[in-house]
């Protein structure tokens, strides 16, 4: 695949994402509600008829409980960004296949449900393409450090569980 054509689906994924955020936000129950049915429809959106990856996307949502504006500081001075808490790490990596500018892009991690669901889901699948491990894939969502990513692999474990209805055990 050419840089050309990822550059383009990726910008196109970029505004799908910001019509999505704009339209699956209308009126429905309380404040907290609407923020949770909004991602709701934009995990949904993001996976594409793939129930697996919904119940990550979620299981991801629930570990990290982020919302929208929020940025949250870490030690080595990046920040967990909107929902889905995507690193800031990412923008710049994200801009240069979007053709954006980082800032841009930073922005829309922190602010736009939709683009913040899509962006965790391309952390997500690119970690499951170099593992070729679901839950080592969990596990670098997080931390590239393999201390970090057992324990939240564990975490995760335990939302996929309750959203699944089953236990989900690190040989599924």
């Amino acid at each position: 695949m050419t840089v050309s054509l990822v550059r383009a689906i990726l910008t196109a994924l970029c505004l799908v994402s910001l019509t999505a955020t704009r339209a699956a936000a209308g009126p429905r129950g309380s404040m907290e509600q609407q923020r949770e049915a909004l991602i709701g429809d934009c995990i949904e959106r993001a996976a594409a008829g793939r129930p697996w990856l919904a119940k990550t996307l979620w299981a991801l949502r629930d570990q990290e409980g982020g919302s929208v504006g929020v940025a949250v500081r870490n030690a080595n001075g990046t920040e967990d960004l909107g929902p889905l808490q995507v690193n800031s790490w990412w923008a710049s990596r994200i801009a240069a296949v979007t053709g954006r500018r980082p800032a841009q892009v930073r922005w829309w991690l922190q602010h736009d449900v939709c683009f913040n669901v899509d962006a965790a889901r391309w952390v997500f699948l690119s970690a499951l393409a170099a593992t070729k491990d679901y839950w080592k894939a969990v596990g670098v969502y997080h931390s590239p450090v393999a201390c970090r990513q057992r324990v939240y692999v564990n975490s995760v474990a335990s939302h996929l569980a309750a959203r699944a209805g089953r236990v989900w055990t690190q040989n599924k």
